[in-house]
């Protein structure tokens, strides 16, 4: 029998989550999604020091500012191009943290990063610009999305951060599985199997409300803990999972059965269009979701001010 990553690749597309250049060479996924931790994790192995060098050479070389901002965003492009060299599909790659209440400055600099790409010859049509799921976030990616600019919105805790992205035509959302598993298990939560799980249950949510209204935006999984997790979710649009994962689910022949089939999922209502208002009450009448979400801002803005230390 073929292995659960076979299988699972029949139904959903697997995306590496990691920077690691060399993994993604053997794991060989469609796409890869890199952020601010895992960009870091890059910059601080020894064997891609050469691209914080040339993330330096890039930025003075522009003719620009030589600032820290350029020379972070030289480096996630330059990581970005070589993992392109390797797969076959899309990269993410994510606008500073720290603009994640700020629309325009969100706007300006992914325009920066695709400006960057383009530079460096890249088909940006093979890259998405990851942005935090906040409503400021969500707007500038409306915004880009009518320039031609593909956007993954990231952080995704709960349906109406999702509903929102996708009534602004958002190409992809992140909603996130491990991280509210780990905020409820903190909390007394005894899960007795995946189908129990939180996390799972909030995605499979979000993919039946979404394929149930003919929304278009693609639905990936993400922040995987456990293969079982993976599991309980396959026929997800995509999934991005960590090298650890794609190996134990690759050497793991056992059958594995189809969760989520958006041809099954029958057409209703479409929800009203989320207001500002609606969307922030929303949040903050979900403790776990507003905690997470500013927990996940809080430390992809550390991670981002780490790596300008480094090419400081």
């Amino acid at each position: 029998m073929s292995s659960k990553r076979e299988q699972l690749a029949q139904w959903s597309t697997l995306v590496a989550d990691t920077g690691d250049m060399e993994a993604i060479r053997t794991l060989t996924p469609q796409d890869a999604t890199t952020n601010p931790s895992l960009l870091l994790a890059v910059a601080r192995d020894t064997r891609h020091a050469s691209l914080l060098d040339d993330a330096g050479h890039l930025a003075r070389q522009l003719g620009r500012n030589d600032s820290l901002a350029l020379r972070c965003d030289a480096f996630a492009t330059l990581t970005g191009q070589v993992i392109l060299g390797t797969i076959p599909g899309l990269v993410s790659t994510e606008v500073d943290a720290r603009l994640s209440f700020d629309t325009l400055a969100t706007v300006e600099r992914a325009r920066g990063l695709i400006a960057l790409y383009r530079e460096l010859g890249v088909d940006t049509d093979r890259i998405l610009i990851k942005i935090a799921a906040t409503w400021e976030g969500i707007q500038a990616a409306a915004i880009l999305e009518q320039e031609g600019i593909r956007c993954n919105l990231t952080l995704v805790f709960c349906l109406e951060q999702a509903l929102a992205a996708a009534q602004h035509c958002a190409t992809l959302i992140s909603p996130f599985v491990g991280r509210i598993y780990d905020w409820h298990v903190k909390r007394g939560l005894e899960v007795s199997g995946p189908d129990n799980d939180p996390g799972v249950q909030s995605v499979r949510e979000i993919f039946h409300t979404l394929k149930s209204q003919g929304l278009d935006t693609i639905v990936m999984g993400a922040s995987f803990r456990t293969a079982a997790q993976v599991e309980a979710l396959s026929g997800c649009d995509r999934l991005t999972i960590s090298p650890a994962l794609l190996e134990a689910l690759h050497a793991d022949h056992s059958p594995l059965t189809r969760q989520l089939d958006a041809s099954e999922v029958p057409l209703g209502e479409a929800t009203p269009l989320l207001s500002e208002a609606a969307f922030r009450w929303a949040l903050n009448d979900n403790p776990m979701a507003s905690d997470l979400l500013s927990d996940g801002i809080r430390r992809f803005a550390r991670d981002q001010e780490a790596l300008e230390q480094l090419l400081a």
